[in-house]
């Protein structure tokens, strides 16, 4: 089950691309987008990827930093980042905790088949480590860009 607004985020450090630790705790006094995918090289995991690179100097201008998590190998992260010139941390959760623990780790439907993967969830996680919103079960047309939106908002008490 995912996280409610209002929670405290679940600590967390996982391996990242470029042979990176990332933590939560790297970005107190920053907002951060924490934004949950299921595969790199997918082509929704990728749309969403190049949405939030495209405005990756919008969101660093309401002092707020783009992360996204799947359970794929930092090595293929960096393959990803590479391959579609991505300007985003990837974090990366192999065995799961972080999924479980921010509760986008479940089962899943597709063409009739049921089986268990990550549901596609962005968090916005103020410089205390707040939860101040939750997107569940996301599309990616337009997602960036509402995810965007929040942040101004946020940023500029509004």
């Amino acid at each position: 089950m995912a996280l409610n607004v209002g929670e405290q985020a679940p600590d967390f450090s996982q391996p990242g691309n470029g042979e990176k630790t990332i933590r939560l705790a790297d970005y107190r006094d920053r907002t951060l987008v924490l934004y949950f995918y299921p595969r790199d090289m997918t082509p929704g995991c990728t749309t969403e990827a190049i949405d939030f690179t495209a405005l990756k100097s919008s969101f660093e201008k309401a002092n707020a930093v783009v992360v996204g998590v799947s359970k794929d190998a930092p090595a293929r992260h960096d393959k990803f980042i590479t391959k579609h010139d991505l300007g985003i941390a990837l974090v990366s959760d192999p065995e799961g905790d972080m999924l479980d623990d921010y509760g986008v780790w479940g089962e899943k439907k597709l063409y009739g088949r049921t089986f268990l993967g990550i549901t596609r969830t962005t968090y916005l996680i103020d410089g205390e480590g707040m939860i101040r919103q939750v997107w569940s079960k996301v599309k990616v047309k337009g997602h960036a860009q509402a995810v965007l939106e929040e942040v101004e908002a946020l940023a500029t008490g509004a």
